[in-house]
């Protein structure tokens, strides 16, 4: 997390975990496994919080809310793992782009787009909008969101949009993502 991919060392990697560089390599047979197995571990964290949220009572608002309120709450209790995430995006590891998207994004996609087409059959959102859009729209921004607990880039981000204090006040933060998402979703059917 702290150096990215390109720049970790499997024999540092082994140093620090207290192990030979040999049992690393019994375990691990190259630098992309210790990292693609992090990935694994991240996404069943998020395949926990994702149907722990779907299983709770309420409307899309409500889900959502609890969306970004655990992304505020992970982001802050696992920092390292955005910042692998992060470093998974970028074009350094382009080689594993379709197997990591197809791993970390599949279980939220669908999650959004199913609350999506039920709170319009519900019409309790816009049902003119594409769905598929509107889940895309979403997952981004709460995705940036986790990024600004997270990254120094991106607090810094944060920071110049809503003032020195943007990360002091989480309520705040949770209060005016809602607000925007609601609005957004509302559309012409409100």
């Amino acid at each position: 997390a702290a150096r990215g991919f390109p720049g970790a060392n499997i024999n540092v990697i082994a140093r620090k975990a207290g192990i030979s560089i040999g049992a690393m390599y019994k375990y691990f047979g190259s630098k992309e496994d210790p990292f693609l197995t992090i990935i694994e571990q991240a996404q069943g964290l998020l395949v926990d919080v994702l149907a722990e949220i779907d299983r709770s009572d309420g409307d899309i608002f409500d889900k959502l809310e609890a969306m970004v309120r655990a992304a505020q709450t992970y982001a802050r209790r696992h920092p390292e793992l955005h910042q692998i995430y992060l470093d998974m995006t970028s074009e350094g590891l382009s080689h594993l782009s379709r197997k990591l998207s197809g791993k970390m994004e599949t279980v939220s996609a669908r999650l959004y787009k199913r609350l999506m087409r039920a709170a319009m059959e519900q019409g309790t959102v816009d049902s003119a909008m594409d769905a598929n859009v509107a889940a895309l729209c979403i997952d981004n921004l709460i995705l940036m969101l986790q990024y600004s607990y997270t990254s120094d880039y991106f607090k810094e981000r944060m920071k110049i949009f809503l003032g020195p204090d943007a990360l002091d006040d989480d309520e705040k933060m949770v209060q005016g993502v809602m607000g925007f998402i609601r609005g957004a979703l509302a559309g012409k059917s409100r």
